[in-house]
């Protein structure tokens, strides 16, 4: 891939669970890991502005406080008003789905019900999804260029930290994991 995080000038913003970032600013690239969790990277192809979430559960309390931001109606939300807010328009969206893979062999496979909420609540809205990364059962790396609408997939070999950033959102910038393979996506 020709763009980089690490290009002179650019700007590296991690978006960790719970939260969104949307920008205008085509020197952003948005950066994530992702176990069971979904990203949702989301961007207006004519107007030049986009952003991502990161939801941990589809659905939860919608009461606006800090925690209701981890679920995914909620984080949707936010992530769309937020790109209109700043010009977008919603004829012009489009969007790339990453995560939802299975992370342990519990009873409950969160990531595929994450993955289902955010394929249905894009049809729903009716926001063309133009690529897809979901399920599985590696966790992702990834960067998001906003402005350009590409992404890059990094599968991350060691899903015990992942699993931790799971349920330690805050520690997110003091874990390192090692990357293995890369996909990117047009």
């Amino acid at each position: 891939m020709g763009a980089s995080a690490f290009q002179i000038g650019m700007k590296k913003i991690h978006v960790i669970q719970g939260e969104h970032y949307v920008t205008s600013d085509p020197d952003v690239v948005l950066t994530t890991i992702l176990g069971s969790c979904v990203a949702v990277c989301l961007r207006d192809v004519a107007n030049g502005i986009g952003g991502m979430n990161h939801f941990l559960l589809p659905e939860g309390p919608s009461d606006g406080t800090g925690e209701s931001r981890r679920y995914g109606a909620f984080a949707m939300e936010l992530l769309i008003n937020d790109v209109l807010k700043m010009g977008g328009m919603r004829r012009n969206l489009e969007g790339k789905l990453f995560g939802g893979a299975r992370m342990s062999s519990g009873l409950t496979d969160i990531g595929a019900k994450n993955a289902a909420f955010a394929e249905q609540f894009m049809a729903d809205e009716g926001i063309d999804v133009v690529s897809r990364s979901l399920g599985g059962f590696e966790a992702r790396r990834i960067q998001y260029w906003p402005i350009l609408g590409k992404a890059q997939q990094r599968t991350v070999s060691n899903a015990r930290e992942v699993a931790r950033l799971d349920e330690a959102p805050k520690l997110t910038s003091k874990i390192f994991t090692k990357d293995e393979g890369s996909l990117e996506l047009f």
